[in-house]
């Protein structure tokens, strides 16, 4: 009998563990189903491969550890609008964002005649990104032949000579003709606006000579301005260009143009009713990304410099950029059905 409790024994002390633990977990709280948070989907409303895009990848990658799996997803179409709105009507929960810009917040509820979202009343501003100058460029022989050296030569020769000079651009509305549209009003000059399909076929119209001077993006003329096929009178923004900072600006080329100031900017936004924390949450992990030496290396790239921002001072810019395109734009006569 003895030999049979001894042998007995082990197996009573494994089996009172057993339901010692199966006592514990029917007393612990269950654990959450999810270890992880629900990734977020940054929704890019242009193509794969251009600059909003390249940033979008770069700072998605660069706040995993803080933020987790950030989604990029392209979502093109009517000028953006399609993105824009798809992240308007997301819930506000912090998982869906957009990476707005220029044209979505700005121009577009000006230039369309019907827009699905309200740019500032459907959105949560979260912080500013970056954004690239425009830049004021001439056909080198165009320059030479009319003697325009600077913008005030610019602004002397089209007031002698009304509608002779012309100008191109991605097509109507876009920023290369409203900085153009810009630039006449306050400088009191008259130019021919010629659009094209883009801003490639712009670009190559000037290179060609069928134009004379188009407000073009500085990332996309960079590599000509330097070949010397190009010549760059002034950017467009109120500073000068870190990248190329020998460049005046037009506010400082004539005393008409004080004020001056179009550039390419973008930004991210969540839907409207994104909780205070949320917003704080988000705009901690991508302003510190965007102060990083591998995103500023990035934008360097893309002659694009960083603009990170609070919400409030995001948001507040977004509403004088969407005064400021209103008069311009409706000023241009451009409209989209």
């Amino acid at each position: 009998m003895k030999h049979k409790l001894a042998h007995d024994a082990p197996r009573r002390t494994v089996l009172a563990t057993v339901a010692r633990l199966a006592a514990l977990a029917v007393a612990a709280p269950a654990l959450p189903l999810l270890a992880q948070p629900r990734p977020i989907r940054l929704i890019v409303p242009y193509p794969p491969g251009g600059p909003l895009d390249i940033v979008a990848r770069a700072l998605a990658d660069k706040v995993r550890d803080s933020l987790g799996t950030v989604i990029v997803d392209n979502r093109p179409g009517a000028g953006g609008n399609v993105g824009a709105d798809a992240v308007a009507k997301a819930a506000p929960d912090g998982t869906t964002i957009v990476m707005g810009a220029v044209a979505t917040h700005a121009i577009n509820p000006w230039l369309y005649a019907k827009i699905p979202y309200d740019p500032i009343r459907d959105f949560t501003p979260i912080t500013g990104v970056a954004r690239v100058p425009n830049v004021l460029v001439m056909n080198p022989d165009a320059a030479a032949r009319l003697g325009i050296q600077t913008v005030a030569d610019l602004i002397a020769y089209a007031k002698r000579n009304p509608g002779k000079l012309n100008y191109g651009s991605g097509g109507n509305g876009s920023a290369g003709h409203l900085a153009g549209e810009m630039f006449k009003a306050q400088a009191g000059v008259f130019m021919v606006h010629i659009p094209y399909a883009g801003g490639n076929p712009a670009q190559l119209a000037l290179l060609a000579g069928q134009v004379d001077l188009n407000f073009d993006n500085l990332a996309a003329a960079s590599a000509n301005i330097r070949a010397g096929k190009l010549r760059a009178l002034a950017v467009t923004t109120a500073q000068r260009s870190s990248v190329m900072a020998d460049v005046p600006t037009i506010a400082e080329s004539a005393a008409a143009l004080a004020g001056f100031d179009v550039n390419t900017w973008f930004g991210l936004f969540g839907p409207a009713g994104l909780a205070p924390e949320v917003t704080r949450r988000l705009n901690t992990a991508f302003v510190e990304a965007l102060a990083s030496p591998e995103l500023k290396a990035r934008l360097t790239t893309l002659m694009a410099e960083p603009i990170p921002s609070t919400p409030q001072q995001f948001g507040d810019f977004v509403k004088a950029e969407l005064a400021k395109y209103e008069r311009v734009v409706k000023a241009s006569g451009a409209r989209v059905e």
